[in-house]
């Protein structure tokens, strides 16, 4: 069969030119099975590109815009390096400091250094009210009721006595009031120096996110109160040399006699009032931290002086600000609880005995006094238990605010992260809270031939 009889030239039909060569311009037929190349797509419109002209391939692991939908400009798309980002301004996989525990581990802002210590009394209440109640609300109750009880009995054989005896029997009493009054302050230093250790403990934990019991909690500090006690006493004692210092000055002025010495000794006091009043704000400022470094960090006094001092320097106004503001918190709850019993003590007198002070009968004034006296010991014990809950908030203010300025000094939080985060891998890592001592540098091996 011819050509002409196909009705089909070679160049049409796809076939080699007489030469044998391919005519230029012509396409390759589709082999067997495929399609023609340009099958079934629409032609593309006059001035415009050709599909995927200037974009990039696709990254790997994005998936191809859906079949239907269009794509929008260029100028509209997301960069491929922020498609898996989060938010303007954060980096891809940035996360928030984890909050484990009491606080998240970053350093904090002042009103999260106020409200903090209350959210240590509320997370284990166990701990913070059982312990602030076990080491001084029972002690001080104690106390309270032996020196009420001691008052009584020295002053009701004062009023009873003979007037021969009676000087004698003053004299007594006030040498055994001073005799309690100190063993008070003893009994009371001792068991705040407990309280501080089991609540620093549990504030360092409770960040962390841990929830020991007592036991642990005891464990844990117990090696430490030897060292607190012993600050505690030490603290007292140049305070009250301190002081007596002064008194003794305005004393020794006042008896020289003479409007010289009367003026001194006016003068002296009210300028030794003032100085030690700024001076106390100072210095109990900068040594705050002390307990802190001591029961954390495991350091000796000295040691935990200079500590607390170099850990306050810059941070002056924002240490004493924080202790100053808990401090007046808890001092008006604790005095809008033990108000009204001062107030009942005061009226008892005049409800009961309205004619005590007139009459000569000494069984009317002893009435007043055991009632007055039963009154103000149920205000101490109440304020007892108040105070008590109050030195856990101001103990944990002033531990919270060691971590902080740890945190901005050291980036103690980024120790603590670490951490958490082996904790939760089932690693064990070291306190993170002692300070690794320093080791001492190792000697360079001598060049050979030196």
């Amino acid at each position: 069969m011819s050509d002409e009889q196909n009705g089909q030239t070679p160049q049409a039909a796809g076939g080699t030119a007489p030469d044998g060569g391919t005519p230029p311009g012509a396409q390759q037929p589709p082999r067997y099975g495929e399609y023609a190349p340009g099958y079934g797509q629409q032609p593309p419109v006059y001035g415009q590109q050709p599909p995927g002209y200037g974009q990039q391939p696709p990254m790997y692991g994005q998936q191809p815009p859906g079949y239907g939908q269009q794509q929008p400009p260029a100028w509209q798309q997301q960069p491929a390096w922020q498609q898996n980002s989060g938010p303007y301004g954060q980096q891809p996989g940035w996360a928030p400091p984890p909050k484990p525990g009491l606080i998240p581990l970053r350093p904090m802002s002042f009103g999260t250094l106020i409200g903090a210590p209350f959210q240590a009394l509320r997370r284990n209440p166990k701990i913070t009210v059982g312990a602030a109640l076990l080491l001084q609300g029972i002690p001080t109750i104690l106390v309270t009721v032996v020196l009420a009880g001691a008052m009584y009995f020295l002053l009701e054989r004062v009023v009873n006595s003979d007037a021969s005896d009676r000087n004698t029997l003053l004299a007594g009493a006030i040498g055994g009031s001073v005799v309690l009054g100190l063993l008070s302050i003893v009994v009371s230093a001792i068991s705040g120096a407990l309280l501080q250790g089991v609540v620093v403990g549990e504030v360092a934990r409770e960040t962390l996110g841990e929830k020991l019991t007592f036991r642990s909690l005891w464990q844990l500090v117990r090696g430490r109160i030897g060292a607190l006690i012993g600050w505690t006493f030490l603290v007292s004692f140049a305070w009250f040399v301190a002081i007596a210092l002064v008194v003794a000055v305005v004393v020794a002025l006042a008896a020289l006699g003479g409007p010289a010495g009367v003026v001194g000794a006016v003068a002296v006091g009210i300028l030794g009032g003032f100085g030690m009043v700024a001076l106390a704000i100072w210095i109990n400022t900068k040594i705050a931290l002390v307990p802190s470094a001591i029961v954390l960090e495991r350091l000796r006094i000295g040691e935990a002086v200079a500590r607390s001092w170099r850990l306050t320097n810059g941070y002056f106004w924002k240490s004493f600000g924080l202790i100053a503001l808990i401090g007046v918190i808890v001092y008006a709850v604790t005095q809008i609880v033990a108000t009204p019993f001062g107030l009942i003590g005061g009226m008892i007198g005049g409800i009961f005995a309205p004619t005590s002070l007139s009459t000569d009968d000494p069984s009317s004034f002893t009435q007043i006094f055991v009632g007055q006296l039963g009154i103000s010991a149920l205000s101490s014990v109440v304020s007892a238990v108040v105070g008590a809950i109050g030195s856990v908030v101001e103990t944990a203010a002033v531990s919270l605010l060691y971590i902080d300025l740890r945190m901005r000094k050291e980036g103690l939080d980024l120790q603590l992260v670490r951490f958490v985060e082996a904790r939760q891998t089932g690693q064990e890592l070291p306190d993170p809270y002692v300070v690794p001592a320093p080791t001492a540098p190792t000697a360079a091996p001598p060049w050979p031939g030196s």
